[in-house]
């Protein structure tokens, strides 16, 4: 789709149990790759872990749906716990006070992405307060890339607060910025 065809309407936004997710992650893996301009092979290692998520304590995601069943938009997390790989360095950098007030009682939100042809019409809010409504959790923790983003905005807007800033995960030359959120989150704009 040219940006000049930017559509004008959303999408429906479903819960998904990981069998679910897992029958589309092809679908997912495709929009992870886009929009966050990564190397097409990168969604192959990526939809390895994601198969692993779907198996952890307190797994949810929510799928963004067009009419047609065409997938423009997905989030998922899980409860975040130690010996997790995102937990772990999380965990390390931070300093022990945010550690002990932020890891306890945490849904880490491992990816919510849309289709760069479908942001900026409210797809990714939907997702975001969806998945954040649906969970038990006091807090929601992300990692996002650290520069101004819509995602970004959309984080800070929906009362995510800094955690650590240009933190870099192996793997990813791009710094990062690790976020989180008291639940319920902020309604926003």
């Amino acid at each position: 789709m040219r940006s000049a065809e930017r559509p004008t309407t959303g999408a429906r936004v479903e819960a998904w149990t990981g069998r679910q997710f897992g029958t589309r992650m092809d679908d997912a893996m495709h929009i992870y790759v886009r929009a966050m301009q990564y190397a097409q092979h990168t969604g192959v290692q990526r939809a390895l872990s994601a198969r692993k998520h779907v198996s952890y304590p307190g797994f949810a995601c929510r799928a963004a749906l067009l009419d047609d069943g065409t997938l423009v938009g997905f989030g998922y997390g899980y409860t975040t716990t130690p010996g997790q790989w995102w937990h772990d360095l999380v965990r390390d950098a931070l300093t022990e006070d945010l550690a002990q007030e932020w890891l306890d009682d945490a849904f880490e939100l491992s990816e919510l992405h849309v289709l760069p042809e479908y942001q900026g019409i409210g797809i990714g809010r939907q997702l975001l307060t969806s998945l954040a409504a649906g969970i038990p959790h006091a807090a929601m923790l992300l990692s996002t890339p650290d520069h101004d983003t819509r995602a970004f905005r959309l984080y800070r807007d929906t009362g995510f607060v800094d955690l650590a800033r240009r933190y870099l995960f192996p793997g990813d030359i791009r710094p990062f910025a690790v976020l989180g959120a008291r639940l319920p989150l902020r309604h926003g704009r």
